[in-house]
C-alpha cells in the first residue's frame, strides 16, 4: 500500500455550496464524501487517494472559504482549509457557474493568488450551454483560463485528470494491475479472506456519542488540530479518515460523527453522518470506543459496544475527560460493573483513561489498540484446542435435549479477526445457549483472548438410522 504522505497533494477549495464535494467524490472514484444541497456540510478535511491519468495523489476535500472571525466555528473551518491550501502541490478553486462570479470568488481568488501555489480555476455545475458566458466571466479572476465540467455529471472529468497530472511535480507513473478473485481456502471449505493478514496500515475507528472528545483525541494523536473541535455537539459530520505512525507501524485512524438513538436523528444529513459512522465501524479492525467518563456509560454508549460485537471487530474502551472526574475509583468501579453486567460477550474488555485536552494519559492508548489488535488475530492449534476440549467436556458434561444427551466430538479454529471456532458433534446445532456461553467463557480464559469477539459455530453430524423404520 502506498504510504500517502508522501504523494502529492491536490487541494479542492472554494466557497460553501460550489460543488467541492462531488468533485471530491468524483475523482477517488466512490462516494466517500458526504454530499448534500445545503450549504456548508464539509466542516473538516477530507482525504483520499486518486489515480489520474497513472498519477497517484492526495486529494483533499476542504471546508467552504467564508469570512469569519477567529473564534467562530466558521472561522475555525477557515482556518483548517487555509492550513490544507499552504500544504498543497495543486490548489483546484472550485466556482459555481451558474451563479457566475460572485464578490466572495474575488475574494478568495485574490487571496489564492498570494499563496504563491499552483491553481487551476474549476468552473462547476456548467453543464449544456447556459453557463457558457458566466464561464467566460472568470477568466476577471486573474487564475488562468477556467476549465467547465459538471462533477455531478462526469462533464469534462476525464480533461480534468489531465490537467491534473500534467501540473503536478515530475512523479513516476503506475500502471493499473487487475487483481485475482481466487481466495484461499481452509480444509472444511470455507473462504479465509477476513484471515489473511494484509500488508497494510491497521485499520483504527474513533467512535462514540456526540461531544465524547473523538476529535480532540485525534488531534492529540496527530500532534496537530486536524480536526475542527469546540463545545458545540456534533461538529463532526463525516468520517475523516488520516494515516499515523506509532513505533509498531502505520495506521490508518478514522474519526466519526456522533451515534446517537434513532429515535433522535430527525434530519437526513445526521442519518448519512450516521450511516458513515456506521460504515467507518464496519471497515475498521480495531474500534476505541470513546465515553465521556464524567457522564459514566450511557444506553447508548452500550447500544454502539453491542454494535462493534456483532461486527466482530476488537475494542477498546476509551475513558475521556478523566481529569475531571472527583472520585475516580468509585467511577471506574461503577464503569466496570456496567460494562461486565450489560456486555458479557465482550468480558474483559481493555480500558484506557485520558484526558484528551490536555494529552494526560493518551500515550496509554495506541499501546492497548496493538494488543487488542494482536487478541483478534489469535489463533489456537487444533492439539491445544482439543486438549482443553476434553478437559471442559470432563467439568461439565453436555446437556440433554429431548431426553438424549448430546455428542460433541471436536473443535477447531476456522479463522482469526475475530477468533472463529468451529464444533462438531452429533446435533451440536441444538446445544443451549448457556452450554455454549460456558464454551466460550472457557476459551476467552484458558487462551487469553480478553475484550474480543468470539464465534462458535455449531456443525451437526445427522444418525443415519434415525429416522430409518424397523
Amino acid at each position: 500500500m502506498t504510504d500517502s504522505s508522501f504523494l502529492p497533494l491536490v487541494v479542492i477549495a472554494g466557497r460553501p455550496n460550489v460543488g467541492k464535494s462531488t468533485l471530491f467524490n468524483r475523482l477517488v472514484g466512490r462516494r466517500q464524501a458526504i454530499v448534500s444541497d445545503m450549504p456548508g456540510v464539509t466542516r473538516d478535511r477530507k482525504e483520499g487517494e486518486a489515480l489520474l491519468r497513472g498519477r497517484r495523489v492526495r486529494l483533499i476535500d476542504t471546508a467552504g472559504l467564508e469570512e469569519a472571525a477567529p473564534d467562530t466555528l466558521y472561522g475555525r473551518m477557515r482556518a483548517s482549509s487555509e492550513s490544507a491550501v499552504a500544504q498543497a502541490d495543486l490548489v483546484l478553486f472550485c466556482i459555481d457557474a451558474r451563479a457566475g462570479v460572485t464578490p466572495a470568488d474575488k475574494h478568495f481568488a485574490a487571496w489564492l493568488r498570494k499563496q504563491n501555489k499552483p491553481v487551476l480555476l474549476l468552473a462547476n455545475k456548467a453543464e449544456g450551454s447556459a453557463a457558457t458566458s458566466e464561464v467566460l466571466e472568470s477568466y476577471s479572476l486573474g487564475l488562468g483560463a477556467p476549465l467547465a465540467l459538471s462533477a455531478e455529471h462526469g462533464e469534462g472529468i476525464a480533461h480534468l485528470m489531465g490537467e491534473i497530472a500534467d501540473r503536478l511535480p515530475e512523479g513516476e507513473r503506475v500502471r493499473v494491475k487487475s487483481r485475482s478473485r481466487s481466495k484461499p481456502s481452509d480444509e472444511d471449505g470455507e473462504t479465509e479472506e477476513e484471515d489473511e493478514r494484509p500488508a497494510g496500515p491497521l485499520r483504527l475507528a474513533i467512535v462514540g456519542r456526540p461531544n465524547a472528545g473523538k476529535s480532540t483525541l485525534l488531534n492529540c494523536l496527530l500532534g496537530e488540530e486536524r480536526m475542527i473541535t469546540g463545545p458545540e455537539p456534533g461538529l463532526t459530520r463525516d468520517s475523516i479518515s488520516v494515516a499515523l505512525h506509532d513505533e509498531v507501524g502505520p495506521i490508518q485512524l478514522v474519526d466519526t460523527a456522533g451515534l446517537r438513538r434513532k429515535a433522535r436523528i430527525e434530519k437526513d444529513l445526521e442519518r448519512m453522518s450516521v450511516s458513515a459512522s456506521i460504515e467507518a465501524l464496519k471497515m475498521a479492525e480495531v474500534v476505541v470506543l470513546t465515553l465521556d467518563a464524567t457522564l459514566g456509560v450511557h444506553e447508548q454508549d452500550l447500544q454502539i459496544a453491542r454494535l462493534i460485537e456483532r461486527e466482530g471487530r476488537a475494542c477498546v474502551l476509551a475513558l475521556n475527560k478523566w481529569d475531571a472526574v472527583e472520585d475516580r475509583a468509585v467511577t471506574r468501579q461503577a464503569i466496570a460493573d456496567r460494562i461486565e453486567t450489560s456486555l458479557a460477550q465482550m468480558r474483559g474488555i481493555p480500558v484506557v483513561t485520558f484526558s484528551a485536552l490536555t494529552g494526560a494519559g493518551v500515550n496509554k492508548l495506541l499501546p492497548a489498540v496493538r494488543r487488542a489488535h494482536e487478541v483478534w488475530n489469535s489463533r489456537v492449534t487444533t492439539g491445544e484446542l482439543n486438549r482443553w476440549f476434553e478437559a471442559a467436556l470432563e467439568r461439565h458434561q453436555p446437556p440433554l435435549v429431548d431426553g438424549r444427551r448430546l455428542k460433541l466430538r471436536y473443535m477447531t479454529q476456522a479463522k482469526s479477526r475475530p477468533p472463529t471456532f468451529i464444533l462438531f458433534g452429533t446435533r451440536a446445532e441444538m446445544l443451549p445457549e448457556a452450554y455454549k456461553r460456558y464454551l466460550v467463557n472457557g476459551l476467552r480464559e484458558t487462551f487469553h483472548l480478553p475484550g474480543t469477539p468470539i464465534r462458535l459455530q455449531l456443525r451437526g453430524t445427522k444418525n443415519p438410522y434415525a429416522d430409518s423404520k424397523s
